[in-house]
């Protein structure tokens, strides 16, 4: 009895710390977004500020043109969802449920291709849009990402848990394969997918490397470019303001991770169960 109450408090204290572990840096960030400069460098440093300065969000959109950086975002982000669904699920499919001559050398390949880091491609790739005309175009942010090896592996092994059974049934019901990925395969892996899209989401959203690269001014460039831009000030870096972006950058994330979240925990449990 006292090793099982004791086991319960180890465990909540062990939770209490990682909370705080990963609450703590958020929890500075929006603190520092309303503070003055004098406040963000004050030694010993202020954990609770009294008068907000909420005006550093005016600042924000006063310094960069948010909302157009904001509507990049959300085309880019979008776009690489829909062009990975096209891509990625018939993929997974194809590599699940299909046995054909060198399917383990391609899935092999597939997989290795998440070796390679973007730093190691990104001047072919900004040479060959460059020919073609394509640098500051929402295609050549959205290209380069337009398919994700892990998405695939990830979507494989949730397509390989499925009992064989269903699909045997679907068949002699003369249902083509698209139909029984679309129709019955989709459904049942739907936290995965979910999960998936948020994580490309998120990754997606914070990208800063290719939309530096692919772009030379702000048409087609996305809100981490210009949040960053907020570092770049004569009188040195206003690491309030530069808060108050990051705030600003990171409640879309938020909002998405809160409305998938029963479909995340949904993702794990089936993982589990299997």
């Amino acid at each position: 009895m006292k090793e099982s109450i004791l086991s319960k408090a180890t465990k909540s204290v062990v939770n209490i710390l990682i909370i705080l572990i990963f609450f703590t840096p958020f929890y500075w960030m929006m603190l520092t977004s309303i503070k003055n400069l004098g406040q963000t460098l004050k030694m010993p440093p202020v954990f609770w500020v009294e008068n907000p300065q909420w005006q550093n969000f005016l600042t924000v959109f006063a310094k960069i043109p948010f909302f157009h950086m904001l509507k990049n975002s959300i085309i880019v982000a979008v776009g690489i969802l829909i062009c990975q669904c096209i891509t990625v699920i018939p993929a997974a499919y194809a590599f699940a449920r299909f046995r054909f001559k060198g399917d383990r050398f391609l899935f092999g390949v597939t997989l290795a291709t998440m070796m390679i880091p973007a730093q190691l491609i990104f001047l072919p790739v900004f040479l060959m849009f460059s020919k073609a005309g394509m640098i500051n175009s929402y295609a050549s942010l959205i290209l380069p990402s337009a398919s994700s090896a892990f998405a695939i592996f990830m979507l494989r092994q949730s397509f390989k848990q499925v009992p064989e059974e269903i699909l045997e049934a679907a068949r002699l019901d003369n249902a083509s394969e698209w139909d029984i990925m679309a129709k019955i395969m989709l459904p049942i892996v739907r936290p995965t997918v979910v999960t998936l899209a948020l994580i490309t989401f998120i990754s997606t959203w914070n990208d800063y490397f290719w939309p530096l690269v692919l772009t030379t001014n702000n048409v087609v460039r996305t809100l981490p470019v210009g949040i960053a831009a907020l570092r770049q000030s004569e009188s040195g870096i206003s690491y309030h303001i530069l808060m108050a972006g990051n705030v600003l950058l990171v409640i879309p994330v938020m909002l998405a991770f809160f409305l998938a979240q029963k479909q995340i925990i949904k993702a794990f449990t089936y993982t589990g169960e299997k």
